[in-house]
């Protein structure tokens, strides 16, 4: 018997990384929803309260975005820009400029034709800035050429590109700046 209390108390001996191991998981349940992060700017260890980061945070709300999107922005749009074949162009450059916005600078030309985002997906306050430049627009001069610039200036403002077109296309854009203009 004296025999087996020895192999038992043996094998119940733990290793220094196996005391590492069972402290580790000790502290991690103590914690919940916090986080060991590294600081990017000291380098040193910092904890992070996931839960409460999370809470503090807005978050978007599905039918408010669906709304913006579809009832706000793209119909106001639809409603209020030139109809027809012989606007095509002009339509599409403003509507460039409108979705670099709501990708966060993300164009078409970087992927070879692919955005690779969607901007019915972005942001609340970033639709919400691109809907009032709309209303502040029909509600004012319903000038196409107004619309482009607004839209351009803000993606300068945000430090992002503008659409690379061909030739013709950016001719039309840039005689749409100048016309802005005056």
């Amino acid at each position: 018997m004296e025999e087996i209390n020895k192999k038992t108390k043996q094998e119940q001996q733990l290793t220094d990384a196996d005391v590492e191991r069972l402290e580790l998981l000790r502290r991690a349940h103590e914690k919940k929803g916090k986080q060991l992060t590294i600081s990017d700017e000291t380098g040193t260890l910092k904890e992070i309260d996931e839960l409460r980061e999370l809470v503090g945070k807005q978050l978007d709300n599905p039918e408010e975005k669906y709304n913006i999107y579809y009832k706000g922005i793209r119909k106001l749009l639809m409603d209020h820009l030139p109809k027809g074949e012989d606007y095509k162009e002009m339509r599409g450059i403003i509507y460039d400029e409108k979705n670099i916005f709501l990708n966060l600078g993300k164009r078409k030309s970087d992927g070879g034709g692919v955005r690779g985002s969607d901007g019915r997906m972005t942001f609340q306050p970033i639709m919400n800035e691109i809907l009032e430049i709309v209303i502040t627009w029909v509600g004012g001069s319903q000038n196409p050429f107004e619309l482009y610039k607004a839209f351009y200036m803000l993606n300068e403002k945000h430090g992002y590109g503008h659409e690379e077109y061909d030739d013709s296309v950016r001719g039309v854009a840039n005689a749409m700046l100048k016309l802005a203009e005056n």
